[in-house]
């Protein structure tokens, strides 16, 4: 069974630890950088939601939700100027499997069929995820959570892919 608790100061440790892991270094940026950014969030300076995902009560990864409508005409969309074409009621989701022994087994899109199941019992219907186009197990994890492509932005998002959940439910 896969669960979500939000991430606390407490947790910072372990993600610092998690993002300085080789598997984590090839998709994310700086590890200080990232976890300063995280620390944000959980201190209300970012209006990302930032999570543990657990299987079986188990820490297994991280995963967040961020809301395009926040990152419209921000200093982080002029690096990302893709996110003007997006509704504002969109949310996008990363999600990282925290032990490289976990991957390829299924865990990223269990993950994210669970997290995308809560997201739309909150109310969203626009979700989308950007990985980067290299990042093959994670798009392979993506599609089977039932994510696509988003044609009418092929070749014009620049280091990522940017995807869209086309299924009800998060399920293909």
């Amino acid at each position: 069974m896969i669960s979500f608790r939000p991430v606390t100061a407490d947790d910072l440790p372990m993600l610092a630890n998690w993002l300085a892991r080789p598997h984590w270094r090839q998709w994310w940026g700086d590890p200080d950088e990232e976890l300063s950014n995280i620390r944000d969030m959980v201190e209300g300076r970012d209006t990302t939601r930032p999570f543990i995902f657990q299987e079986d009560g188990i820490d297994k990864g991280y995963i967040q939700v961020w809301f395009v409508g926040d990152q419209q005409g921000s200093a982080f969309a002029a690096d990302y100027p893709w996110l003007e074409r997006l509704p504002a009621e969109a949310v996008g989701v990363d999600l990282s499997i925290a032990f490289e022994e976990d991957l390829s087994r299924g865990l990223g899109t269990r993950t994210l069929q669970a997290f995308v199941h809560q997201l739309r019992e909150e109310g969203h219907e626009r979700i989308i995820i950007d990985p980067d186009p290299a990042n093959l197990r994670a798009l392979k994890a993506y599609r089977k959570a039932g994510f696509q492509e988003i044609e009418a932005l092929l070749g014009r998002t620049g280091d990522c892919l940017l995807m869209e959940l086309v299924s009800k439910e998060g399920v293909s």
